[in-house]
C-alpha cells in the first residue's frame, strides 16, 4: 500500500490566511472561526511571508503581555516557515515536525501556490509511529557516524 501524501491527508482544504498588518486579535478570531491551529501570513501578491500558530500566540503574545489588538502578526509570526511539497509522504512530514519541533507545515506547490497546511493532527497514529522509528534510526546513524 502506498503512503499517503500530506496533500491527501489535509483535514482542511481551504487556506486560512491574513495579511502581515493584521492584528494578533484578528488572527486569533480567524483561527477560532476556522477551528484551526494556525494562520498563514501572505502579502498582497499571495506570497507566503510567515505562519502564526496557537503556540506563537501563547509564547510570543500572551506570555509577553502584548496587546493583541495593537500587535501586528508580522511582529510575532514565524518568518519564512519550512514548507513541503504536496506529494511529500506523511511519515516524512511528521519526521520533519519531530526533528524541528513544530506542528504545522505549509504545503506549497512547485509553482509557489499555497495549497494549505498539514498539521500533526492530520497524521494517523501509524504514520506518527513510522516517523518516530525513522527519527530513531536517523539518531542511530548519526551516533554511528560520530
Amino acid at each position: 500500500m502506498s503512503e499517503r501524501t500530506v496533500f491527501q491527508s489535509m483535514s482542511q482544504r481551504h487556506v486560512v490566511s491574513l495579511p502581515p498588518h493584521a492584528s494578533v486579535w484578528d488572527a486569533a478570531c480567524v483561527m477560532t472561526k476556522a477551528n484551526c491551529g494556525s494562520v498563514l501570513i501572505v502579502d498582497g501578491a499571495g506570497v507566503l511571508q510567515g505562519i502564526l500558530t496557537e503556540r506563537d500566540l501563547m509564547t510570543r503574545v500572551l506570555a509577553k503581555a502584548l496587546d493583541a489588538q495593537k500587535t501586528q502578526v508580522a511582529e510575532v509570526m514565524t518568518h519564512h516557515p519550512h514548507c513541503v511539497a504536496p506529494e511529500m509522504s506523511v511519515p516524512n512530514a511528521v519526521l520533519i515536525m519531530i526533528e524541528r519541533g513544530f506542528r504545522h507545515l505549509p504545503i506549497v506547490s512547485i509553482a509557489g501556490k499555497i495549497l494549505g497546511v498539514f498539521s500533526v493532527r492530520d497524521a494517523l497514529p501509524r504514520e506518527i509511529g513510522n516517523a518516530v522509528s525513522l527519527a530513531e534510526f536517523h539518531d542511530q546513524v548519526n551516533d554511528a557516524l560520530g
